[in-house]
């Protein structure tokens, strides 16, 4: 059976009970709705329970208590480290594992011990603003802080001739934000030709300004190979943080979408905030981007809805096209949103994807394969909350399949939370290493 993130598949449609309010505007959103699936999954058993196992020192709160997931069949999980506040991974050419920590403004390596010994630990560098976003390019690591980015030279697990690739960037700091920016961490991801790919993320949750901002806010921008000045490469991306190359050299992003979306469609509803619809929209993008595309943010909003305008329409994220935002773009004359491509795969509102990297060939084991992981962090504002997990999106002849649970159960049945992942990245030894911001760890998972 195959497993996807909202249900289980029957026939090429997945049934799943929708999230729905209690305060009375749910209408038809408290039926059950339907997910339909496309072409593209890998074929594989759905998660089952599995225990949770803290490594010698790690098992601290809230490993104090027996903690379980849902996993594939026959897959381990470790409690690898304990890092608090970790956020991004990457893995440097001598195979020491990096963690990003934006609350504590430096980056963490581990060391992979031998057997069921946690890994050393050590600071590499410290006293940065918010860094986040980690890339690899050969011996040069890119560490991107809220402000700027950095190239370091990384050798023996020790950095050297620091230099500021992109500087400028906007953070609470800048005097025209005045201390208001929602979005400040930044990602940071190496293209195949060399070129350098920065996420800018919005200032709030609707704010048109940042699209004539300089730097333009709400983007990816890009550094030619060999540097230079950065330049916008595509728009409209309202919180880019998931930012990665597929194994073809193509630039994709995940993310974090707009909240409190108003209903766009005719009738006594238009334009009025309904826990129903903002429960499922806008889906959160997971694009392939090329140089020019805009992401329609904040006039556009993708649909998930098969029946436009419909309370009880069926959902996809595959190829889903753009509406216009009742709010900012009723008229269509801030942006035709018809003109704007459909994006390519995506999942449910609110999912708050974070890191994303690709698993390429062979890929992950047990019949996944490559593919893209993202880090579901979960809802903050859906009710009941959406809860996180571990996705994955099997690639196949140059596309993404759509979203299937690889690894979730943070979440109990009341929205209380012990665990957040943020990021996923397969290890030299094919394994999956997943960092946690909540719970201050970092997972090993394993196939049999």
């Amino acid at each position: 059976m195959k497993s996807l993130a909202r249900g289980l598949v029957a026939g090429g449609m997945v049934f799943v009970l929708a999230a729905c309010s209690s305060d009375g505007d749910a209408g038809s959103g408290s039926a059950p709705r339907a997910t339909v699936s496309a072409s593209g999954q890998a074929d594989v058993p759905a998660p089952v329970a599995t225990a949770v196992r803290p490594l010698a020192g790690t098992g601290a709160a809230p490993f104090d208590q027996p903690r379980s997931l849902q996993a594939p069949p026959g897959w381990t999980v470790e409690v690898w480290a304990r890092v608090p506040g970790a956020r991004l991974l990457a893995w440097t050419p001598d195979r020491r594992l990096l963690v990003s920590r934006p609350k504590f403004g430096d980056v963490v390596a581990l060391t992979p011990g031998a057997g069921d010994a946690a890994p050393a630990q050590n600071t590499l560098v410290d006293g940065l603003n918010q860094p986040h976003g980690l890339a690899f390019a050969g011996g040069t690591l890119y560490l991107a802080e809220s402000d700027q980015v950095d190239g370091f030279t990384y050798a023996a697990g020790a950095l050297s001739g620091r230099r500021v690739v992109v500087g400028g960037l906007p953070d609470a700091k800048s005097p025209e934000l005045g201390g208001a920016y929602a979005h400040a961490l930044k990602s940071v991801a190496v293209g195949r030709d060399g070129a350098l790919y920065v996420s800018i993320g919005s200032t709030g949750n609707i704010s048109a300004e940042d699209r004539d901002a300089g730097p333009e806010r709400a983007s990816i921008l890009r550094v030619p190979p060999g540097g230079g000045p950065a330049a916008v490469f595509a728009r409209g991306v309202r919180n880019g943080t998931g930012l990665a190359v597929d194994p073809d050299g193509g630039v994709w992003t995940a993310v974090n979408n707009r909240d409190n979306i108003a209903y766009p469609y005719d009738g006594d509803d238009r334009g009025e905030v309904l826990t129903w619809y903002v429960n499922d929209h806008p889906m959160e993008p997971l694009a392939r981007l090329t140089q020019g595309r805009d992401l329609g943010w904040p006039y556009c909003n993708p649909d998930p809805d098969l029946q436009p305008g419909a309370k009880d329409s069926a959902l996809s994220y595959t190829g889903r096209p753009f509406v216009r935002d009742v709010e900012t773009n009723a008229d269509g004359s801030k942006l035709d949103c018809a003109a704007l491509p459909p994006v390519e795969q995506g999942m449910g509102a609110h999912s708050a994807p974070l890191g994303l990297s690709f698993a390429t060939a062979p890929g992950l084991p047990g019949g996944y394969g490559p593919g893209a992981l993202a880090g579901v962090h979960g809802s903050w504002n859906r009710k009941p909350p959406r809860a996180p997990e571990v996705s994955f999106f099997a690639w196949r002849d140059g596309a993404l399949g759509p979203q299937q649970t690889l690894l979730t159960g943070f979440q109990a049945e009341d929205g209380s939370r012990w665990g957040r992942p943020v990021m996923a990245v397969q290890g030299p030894d094919r394994a999956l290493y997943v960092s946690d911001d909540l719970a201050g760890a970092v997972y090993r998972v394993t196939a049999p």
